[in-house]
């Protein structure tokens, strides 16, 4: 969304201090953004882009900025946290582009966001719909697109397509952002301490296929793409379904999490579990620690983060590695016994166990020390 000094003739304030030139970030140099993409003029895809917009092209950026009532810096900044490329000053802007950008700024000049808050707002929703609408047009789309009649364009088919769905897939998005927003509402709502609002204990597990790399050299790409695709699905539904939240996946890797000790473990042995029962999947490994996590745009990292990966790494296969803290953990909320022995002492007691852990032998960990793992499975009723 840069546009050249040349084209304004003019300078504004913006958060760089006042005489700043319109269009020139102070992060970026004006000699390094002459990368300017220009907007498609192909008819169809101008067409399908005002269906879905709901608007037409009308604004250079410069004009958007300038209808908005903010910076042309400032412009810049959420464009490009939004993923967008620098446009120069193509008329490529609707009225839409002008709404957000006001809505921003408003945020900004009410006090309710700081410029960074909303940089990273726009950036955060910006990563996260990217990757959805890509799927999206990827995975479906593309598939419902195919000509139903010998003799139909794709063309044909696209239009009054995206015309049906848009509507439908736009109140599904809205639905269930609110359900996700309320449930990190309610996570953080019930923190006693306001510093765990970021920094919070959480149980933090790795899963990874084992032999990935071996696969990608002897499976077909279609045959790769459907094992990752199954793989994900599956760790997704199994994290979802018992109370974990899924952070992300990397193809043969998920990362997720969990509020207590327990319910880490549960997903990891279900995880290995569901996966030694398909005769086409890999074996598996899981590595779980637990202790304090910083949490930023829907991402976590801190040492736990760390640990948990290092320890999946060195994990046998089928089998589930935890630290000392979720070993703790664990034998502190009654889901596990300190010890075999303990467990014996009390049959009782015992019977109500859900884990059993075993001690491995410690070992030097690259850029965490020495690590005492601990073995988990599932222990076995007597």
């Amino acid at each position: 969304m840069t546009v050249d000094d040349s084209a304004s003739g003019a300078s504004a304030p913006g958060p760089s201090g006042p005489g700043t030139p319109i269009g020139r970030d102070q992060h970026t140099p004006h000699h390094e953004v002459d990368h300017t993409v220009q907007p498609t003029a192909d008819p169809l895809a101008i067409r399908l882009e005002q269906l879905i917009l709901g608007a037409e092209r009308r604004y250079t950026p410069f004009q958007a900025a300038r209808s908005a009532g903010v910076s042309m810096e400032l412009a810049s900044r959420f464009w490009r946290a939004m993923g967008f490329a620098d446009i120069g000053q193509a008329r490529a802007l609707t009225e839409a582009d002008v709404l957000a950008l006001r809505r921003l700024a408003g945020l900004v000049e009410a006090g309710l966001l700081s410029e960074p808050m909303a940089v990273q707002v726009a950036r955060s929703t910006g990563q996260t719909t990217a990757r959805l609408a890509e799927w999206q047009i990827d995975s479906f789309l593309e598939g419902l697109t195919e000509p139903p009649e010998p003799g139909m364009t794709r063309t044909e088919v696209t239009y009054p397509l995206v015309e049906l769905l848009l509507p439908e897939l736009e109140e599904f998005l809205v639905y269930v952002w609110r359900r996700q927003l309320a449930a990190a509402t309610g996570r953080v709502v019930q923190v006693a301490d306001d510093e765990e609002m970021v920094d919070r204990r959480l149980a933090v597990g790795f899963a990874d296929l084992v032999g990935f790399t071996r696969l990608t050299r002897r499976l077909e790409e279609e045959e790769l793409g459907e094992l990752v695709e199954s793989f994900e699905t599956t760790a997704a539904d199994l994290v979802a379904a018992y109370g974990g939240r899924l952070i992300k996946t990397l193809g043969d890797e998920v990362l997720y999490v969990a509020d207590d000790a327990a319910t880490a473990a549960e997903i990891a042995l279900r995880l290995i579990e569901t996966m030694e029962a398909d005769a086409q999947m890999p074996e598996l490994r899981v590595g779980i620690a637990f202790g304090t996590v910083t949490t930023r745009m829907g991402d976590v990292f801190g040492t736990t983060v760390n640990l948990a990966s290092r320890l999946t790494s060195i994990a046998p296969k089928d089998a589930v590695l935890v630290d000392g803290a979720m070993a703790e953990e664990l034998s502190r909320t009654g889901a596990a016994p300190v010890s075999e022995k303990e467990a014996e002492a009390e049959p009782d007691e015992g019977a109500a166990y859900r884990f059993a852990l075993q001690p491995m032998w410690q070992r030097p960990v690259r850029g965490l020390g020495v690590v005492e793992p601990w073995s988990l499975t599932r222990r076995k009723r007597r």
